[in-house]
């Protein structure tokens, strides 16, 4: 089996393109040229130049002696948080603004609930001196102020999302409409490996450099390339997706993913989608989705704006179908004490998402030999307010 999107945009029974016929012209150029474009050794070169020039890769594989020593297992952490601007969400927009740019579009749109990709987005844009207009919910704008104040710094608009939830299902809903709206000139930068084909392959195959940097950093760390497992937050899923790409089909390393379960599984205030999720189609893409009886998409929750998502990208729904991944549910409560120890044991703050990552270090044993490398998708700064709210810092 392979965990790869086959040519009809599917992983297993997950993914394809479920769009209204206005946005067909859209996609349909994406996907009849974005192969051909990123293989172009002119796109690669610029792609890999801003990856190591500007954004600062390749990120460390840094071994965390004294997590290690608590765990009593070998932990190695993907320092994402210490690319430009914070997260892994760079690696994608950079490759995004110069396939936009490819293609001849000069009007750049984009969705954002933490507001990592926002910033991320915006950053690029600024990069590239294109116009860049962010949607983001109400209430994420309120929640994530700091992000808000450096998407309009570096020159964005940030439209907010004001119907639903007012977070970022409805925020992503916006996007397609101004999408519908302005086909010709725009361009949509989907911030994960959700929406229509072939956007979760392209954004996975931009953060598949977070693997490929695993593999040859272990290699000079453990004389081999391989780790025994790998580990992400998953919310839409593409640090998720970076971190597993070059290990999806090599069995022998474990895939775990971590998923929001908020308040608990079942108290009606999660964002477990594995656990939660039937079959259904969201923002163009057939996966694992929070849904009432009938069809109506539930509204997640997640102390992390990052993860409060109500589905999953198709191929985190297809790893898990398979039985590849191995999904794990972590709380409010168990992401943030996780979040305090590595500040207090590595000082290295994270972000409340990569928290979630972590937590499963007090659940889930591993072996004294084994090899866990943990992706630190981002860092802490953006959740300030939230450690210091929780913490009563």
């Amino acid at each position: 089996m392979s965990y790869h999107v086959n040519e009809k945009g599917y992983y297993g029974e997950f993914g394809g393109a479920f769009i209204p016929e206005m946005l067909y012209p859209n996609t349909e150029e994406l996907r009849q040229n974005y192969l051909q474009i990123m293989a172009e050794p002119s796109f690669q070169e610029e792609f890999n130049q801003l990856l190591k020039d500007y954004v600062g890769r390749p990120t460390p594989l840094y071994f965390a002696e004294r997590m290690s020593e608590k765990y009593q297992t070998k932990i190695y952490l993907k320092r994402e948080d210490l690319n430009h601007t914070g997260a892994h969400k760079v690696n994608n927009t950079i490759g995004q603004i110069l396939m936009a740019k490819k293609l001849g579009k000069n009007r750049i749109i984009a969705e954002t609930g933490a507001g990592q990709h926002g910033v991320a987005t915006a950053t690029v844009c600024a990069l590239m001196g294109i116009d860049c207009v962010v949607y983001m919910g109400e209430i994420d704008i309120a929640r994530q102020a700091p992000n808000v104040a450096r998407m309009k710094m570096l020159g964005a608009e940030v439209r907010p999302a004001l119907s639903g939830s007012r977070t970022l299902k409805d925020a992503t809903n916006e996007a397609i409409r101004d999408w519908i709206n302005n086909p010709v000139d725009t361009h949509y930068i989907i911030g994960s490996v959700v929406g229509p084909h072939p956007y979760p392959d392209m954004v996975a195959r931009f953060q598949s450099v977070i693997s490929e940097e695993i593999k040859s950093q272990l290699l000079e760390k453990e004389g081999r390339e391989n780790p025994d497992y790998v580990v992400a937050c998953v919310g839409g899923g593409s640090n998720a997706a970076g971190a597993y790409y070059h290990f999806l089909d090599t069995p022998e390393v474990g895939i775990i993913a971590v998923e929001a379960a908020g308040k608990g599984i079942h108290s009606g205030e999660s964002a477990a989608t594995s656990a939660l999720g039937k079959v259904g189609i969201i923002h163009g893409s057939k996966t694992l989705l929070m849904q009432t009886p009938d069809g109506q998409i539930t509204e997640p929750y997640s102390i992390s704006a990052g993860l409060d998502y109500p589905g999953v990208g198709p191929l985190h729904a297809h790893l898990f179908r398979s039985g590849r991944g191995e999904f794990i549910s972590i709380t409010d409560d168990e992401a943030m004490t996780a979040g305090l120890t590595l500040c207090q044991l590595e000082g290295i703050i994270p972000a409340i998402e990569s928290s979630h990552g972590l937590a499963i270090l007090e659940q889930r044993k591993f072996n004294p030999e084994d090899v866990v490398v943990m992706n630190l998708s981002g860092r802490g700064d953006k959740d300030l307010q939230n450690y210091i709210d929780y913490f009563k810092l």
